[in-house]
């Protein structure tokens, strides 16, 4: 029982520790400081909860970036993808049916396919440079751009307008600005701190045990950076906020690639790890193909989310066996 009390894994379960720790705090604050400037509830869970929840897969990928760890970086955005699908609206469709808005489904589910087709074009050219980032972040602003411009336009409409009176109404105290502001950017300060002890556990495990770095940031990173996705989807289904549960993760996973990739491509331009193309970003293509033929009638039921979580731990399987 020496090896677990080893350097590596106290580094990486203080940093899971400071990931959940910062994520949900960010997320609250963030949250909250929109809220007090009057933005509507619907824009906040597209784009401030989404960003949120992914910024440790962001702060980790820069910092494995930068650290020589180009299958931690790459693997932690292909893994967290993975992850959110199988493991995350899994468990969450397993403990209670999530039924999706269609209207936000027409127009998220098109970018989620399109954000996976780059990252796996990405994988295929074998680099990650600053053209493909800009190209990446191109997408994602004109993404957040729609998405923004659309939700204004149903928040006039009669039946936005319903909503967030509803939003407004369950609000007894309205939140104030800069306390919240102050929230979000300790969350960020904790989320950096933890994604630092997070990639560097991994990687000093990695070379102890001869693993590739490429399987950690697969599996033990991407699991961890994607805990704050997991907690929101959880509570969110628990307290039948579904829109929440499912867009975080379609949200997520569209900012995992074109964010966080196009951000760190910028930063330090990495090679592709070739071993991806074997299985994985396969089965991250296939898990997004699988969520948008669940979900095309407007339900992801408990059936559904088992076979989520089977081909889950399919996979981790799978990749402990040929380690």
């Amino acid at each position: 029982m020496e090896w677990l009390f080893a350097e590596p894994w106290r580094l990486m379960a203080a940093g899971f520790i400071l990931l959940v720790i910062g994520g949900e705090t960010l997320v609250r604050g963030a949250a909250s400081a929109a809220k007090a400037l009057s933005v509507s509830p619907l824009l906040i869970g597209i784009t401030l909860v989404g960003f949120g929840t992914s910024t440790p897969e962001l702060v980790t990928s820069l910092q494995a970036a930068q650290a020589g760890s180009p299958g931690i970086a790459f693997g932690n955005v292909v893994g967290s993808n993975i992850a959110n699908v199988l493991l995350i609206l899994g468990l969450a469709g397993l403990m209670r049916p999530i039924p999706v808005d269609a209207r936000a489904f027409r127009r998220d589910a098109p970018v989620l396919l399109l954000a996976t087709a780059a990252c796996i074009g990405a994988v295929i050219y074998g680099r990650l440079d600053q053209r493909i980032g800009l190209g990446f972040l191109a997408v994602l602003l004109l993404y957040v751009l729609i998405t923004f411009v659309q939700e204004r336009r149903f928040a006039a409409l009669p039946e936005g307008e319903r909503l967030e009176h509803e939003a407004a109404a369950k609000t007894a105290r309205a939140p104030r600005f800069w306390p919240s502001l102050l929230l979000a950017v300790f969350g960020i300060g904790v989320t950096i701190f933890g994604a630092g002890w997070l990639v560097r556990g991994a990687v000093e495990f990695s070379r102890e045990m001869g693993v590739s770095d490429t399987v950690v940031g697969l599996t033990v990173v991407a699991v961890g950076t994607s805990l704050p996705e997991l907690v929101t989807s959880v509570v969110a289904a628990l307290k039948r906020q579904s829109d929440v549960a499912f867009g975080n993760v379609v949200g997520s996973n569209i900012y995992n690639v074109l964010g966080i990739l196009g951000i760190t491509a910028l930063a330090a331009p990495i090679p592709a790890p070739p071993e991806m193309l074997r299985l994985d970003v396969w089965v991250m293509a296939a898990s997004a193909l699988a969520l948008v033929w669940f979900v095309r009638r407007g339900r992801l039921g408990r059936g559904q989310g088992l076979l989520l979580l089977a081909a889950y731990a399919a996979y981790v399987g799978w990749l402990a066996w040929t380690a």
